[in-house]
């Protein structure tokens, strides 16, 4: 009989995580399954140890949480991912069209690290900074409210007619420095989709063999030129407009004049004007 480690996020999945993990009690019924809440463990070095077959249990956040805690350990175990989050950009982007437990070692290997503020966190999707970290923000702010699940689409159609800011940006990457006016978002991508389905660096392949992350600019457009813009995200066309600018390189580092919201796979640090990006 095989035996899983199933660690579970009881705050994904609107604070059903716990429950969603134990489908796996059905997908999985010839196995031994060892439940486990991830913000338990103090030791992750120990606690993977001795465990040989993981499965993750979550979205986005989930996969953060686990890869940020285990940034520095070189671990054997085979990680195994079962997608239960609400936005599942990583699922969208990689997972399989059956919704069963799968294999994600290759995608934990030589992950972009983020410097923001000072603390260093691995990212499976990227960064979003600009109307995407706002988004986020917001959404958080609705979920305290209301414990409802959040649509991030209608809350971006909100800031683009007036609630949102645009900043100015200065971006360097690989030592070649740009600026950028009225900047709408400047997100740095390792996988193709964020805010919960937007197919945002819709060529950017996580395992491309040069490791290079996918820099993603929209600026100078109109509020109403943004808008009819917005719909093509979600396919990924949005790119051939001349409003959308994509760089790719190792090492990224850009400025905002003012601070903005920032998320990290839907991690939100609030008041940033800065962020690093070093791609191994």
């Amino acid at each position: 009989m095989n035996k899983y480690t199933v660690l579970y996020n009881p705050y994904s999945g609107n604070c059903h995580g716990e429950i969603y993990a134990h489908n796996l009690d059905i997908i999985l019924k010839d196995c031994e399954l060892d439940y486990v809440s991830m913000p338990t463990i103090k030791d992750f070095k120990k606690f993977l140890k001795n465990r040989k077959e993981i499965i993750i249990c979550g979205g986005d956040g989930t996969i953060n949480y686990f890869i940020s805690h285990t940034i520095d350990i070189k671990y054997s175990n085979r990680i195994f991912y079962y997608s239960t989050g609400t936005g599942n950009d990583f699922h969208n982007d990689v997972g399989n069209k059956v919704e069963i437990p799968y294999e994600i070692n290759k995608y934990l290997e030589k992950l972009p690290v983020v410097t923001v503020k000072g603390q260093e966190y691995a990212t499976i999707n990227g960064v979003g900074f600009g109307l995407d970290g706002w988004c986020c923000a917001e959404g958080n702010i609705e979920k305290q409210k209301t414990g409802k699940p959040i649509n991030y689409a209608k809350i971006a159609l909100r800031g683009l007619r007036g609630a949102f800011k645009p900043r100015n940006a200065h971006v360097c990457v690989d030592g070649k420095e740009f600026d950028f006016k009225k900047v709408w978002m400047a997100s740095c991508m390792n996988g193709r989709y964020f805010g919960g389905g937007m197919k945002i660096a819709p060529n950017q392949d996580r395992l491309n063999m040069e490791r290079k992350v996918s820099v993603v600019i929209v600026s100078g457009a109109s509020r109403l030129k943004l808008l009819a813009l917005f719909p093509r995200i979600f396919k990924g066309t949005h790119i051939k407009n001349k409003a959308v600018t994509i760089i790719k390189g190792h090492n990224v580092d850009i400025y905002y004049d003012e601070p903005c919201a920032l998320q990290i796979d839907g991690e939100v640090i609030l008041g940033v004007k800065k962020y690093s990006v070093k791609s191994k």
